[in-house]
């Protein structure tokens, strides 16, 4: 059902990309500009409903930040928010008070190869968290899950691009 949607609502772009990660690529999963339409929105945050079982989540920003606040509101627990530069305000790359030990989920909203979520999950363990797992809209399958896999992290994906591309 997600994959139908994300196609119908422009989510995947073709043409000539450069990724976080610097990959070039021939498509864009553009997770941001769908989350903007609050159906989009409802439809993914139920699904990461169903597959956060810790009792708080995080997200890098920005495009996991519309998905990880509404899936928190949604199920009432805390949420953090992790930032890719400290260099305004309070020069936090933390948004949200960790608790030593608490267990938490990231959500991401695509993992191509995983380095910005390792990051992450680097920065949350050394605040004191624990990782449950990590949770993407879409997994581009391109070598993320191994890479979590080999530093002991779970990635959980709520479809594959092959799903989303085969139509």
């Amino acid at each position: 059902m997600l994959n139908n949607i994300l196609q119908e609502k422009g989510a995947i772009k073709l043409g000539e990309f450069t990724l976080t990660s610097g990959k070039k690529s021939n498509f864009y999963v553009d997770i941001k500009d769908a989350c903007t339409d609050p159906k989009v929105l409802k439809i993914i945050v139920d699904e990461m409903e169903k597959k956060v079982t810790s009792g708080a989540v995080a997200g890098v920003e920005l495009g996991a930040v519309p998905i990880v606040v509404a899936t928190a509101f949604k199920m009432g627990i805390p949420y953090f928010i992790i930032r890719k530069q400290s260099n305004h305000g309070m020069k936090k790359l933390l948004i949200g008070t960790p608790e030593n030990g608490m267990n938490i989920d990231i959500i991401e909203d695509v993992v191509t190869t995983g380095g910005s979520v390792l990051k992450a999950a680097e920065l949350l363990t050394t605040s004191g968290m624990k990782i449950g797992k990590i949770i993407t809209v879409v997994d581009r399958e391109e070598g993320g899950k191994e890479l979590l896999k080999e530093h002991g992290l779970k990635l959980e994906s709520l479809v594959k691009i092959s799903e989303v591309l085969k139509k």
